[in-house]
């Protein structure tokens, strides 16, 4: 009788554990996805400078979390084509951008910083420095934002 009370017991145990690892609807995680959904906002940006241009698409979540694609053309020059994924902090954009020249193979890697003004973006110019393969700007050097190349202005997303 105890060994039968015994099972019954873990019995009464294990389902709620069984129920919560999948037993159950799975209204929850759709509720996620749209809640992610709706924290969701696309941005596109065009710039152009003497003969230059630039596309950046950007998919922003939880109003700082940034991933997005940017293809730079330089006149003259192969194509930068590349990925971009950081975070907002305060009004600055920092961003990872990785990419490949033309039609290479070989990839590279990049910081970015980026200044929103007015619903523009002017990306700034900083002392770079590379630790173990990995570039970031240097803390305590200021970011000029004057001195860019690009200012990234809305544009409608294609």
């Amino acid at each position: 009788m105890k060994k039968n009370l015994k099972h019954l017991a873990w019995a009464f145990l294990a389902l709620p554990l069984a129920y919560s690892c999948g037993g159950g609807n799975n209204s929850s995680s759709n509720v996620d996805d749209k809640a992610a959904a709706l924290d969701t906002v696309k941005k596109c940006y065009t710039s152009t400078f003497e003969g230059d241009s630039a596309t950046l698409n950007l998919k922003i979540t939880d109003s700082t979390k940034v991933e997005g694609d940017l293809l730079i053309n330089y006149a003259g020059k192969p194509q930068n084509k590349g990925i971009v994924r950081g975070e907002f902090k305060g009004d600055t954009l920092f961003v990872d951008y990785t990419f490949k020249i033309g039609d290479g193979t070989n990839e590279f890697s990049n910081p970015l910083a980026l200044l929103n003004q007015n619903g523009n973006l002017k990306m700034g110019v900083g002392v770079i420095e590379t630790t173990l393969g990995r570039s970031y700007f240097v803390k305590g050097k200021p970011i000029n934002f004057e001195r860019g190349k690009f200012e990234f202005v809305p544009t409608e997303c294609k």
